[in-house]
């Protein structure tokens, strides 16, 4: 059995709509967006920390170019760690300076054993190679396999997107 939806309202929604693009890259964020839907900025940042609260949001947080930051080398590490600690030794691997994210995913056996990944990010391919054995470090011997995928280029990140319904545009049909 599933768990109810949490339900939104129309201003919970034209508040997602305004912000699921990102938020402006001003010093007062939310009072940008609240000037720019008529309403209060102390609206705006209850109504977002109730979502976050109720998980309509799961949460807020910078998506960065590593590419226009100079990060050319970039990798996926997984890793086979032992189910007893691997919530808490990825916590210490999310804490990593060289860890842009890093989360628990279930195995898939035979073929994919892997149950934490974690981003790493360098200048070079060295660089990474060195933040990969730093994780590795912080694992120790509860590790029983990994593995690296390497960027090859970047991919778009985006979130999830209410459909505001602008992205529905008709086109002339030719006859």
């Amino acid at each position: 059995m599933s768990e109810p939806r949490p339900a939104i309202d129309e201003l919970d929604r034209r508040i997602i709509e305004a912000t699921q693009t990102g938020l402006p890259l001003v010093p007062r964020p939310y009072h940008a967006i609240a000037e720019r839907l008529g309403i209060a900025p102390e609206l705006v940042m209850t109504r977002m920390q109730a979502m976050l609260a109720s998980g309509v949001i799961r949460r807020i947080g910078v998506i960065p170019n590593h590419y226009a930051l100079g990060y050319r080398a970039n990798a996926m590490t997984v890793w086979d760690v032992d189910d007893h600690c691997v919530d808490d030794l990825g916590a210490a691997v999310g804490a990593l300076d060289c860890v842009s994210h890093c989360y628990r995913r279930p195995r898939h056996r035979p073929h994919w054993p892997y149950n934490l990944f974690a981003m790493v990010h360098g200048h070079t391919r060295g660089d990474v190679e060195a933040h990969i054995e730093r994780v590795a470090a912080v694992l120790g011997d509860a590790v029983g396999a990994r593995d690296v995928l390497y960027s090859r280029r970047l991919l778009k990140k985006a979130g999830l997107r209410i459909d505001t319904g602008q992205s529905k545009r008709s086109s002339p049909v030719s006859q």
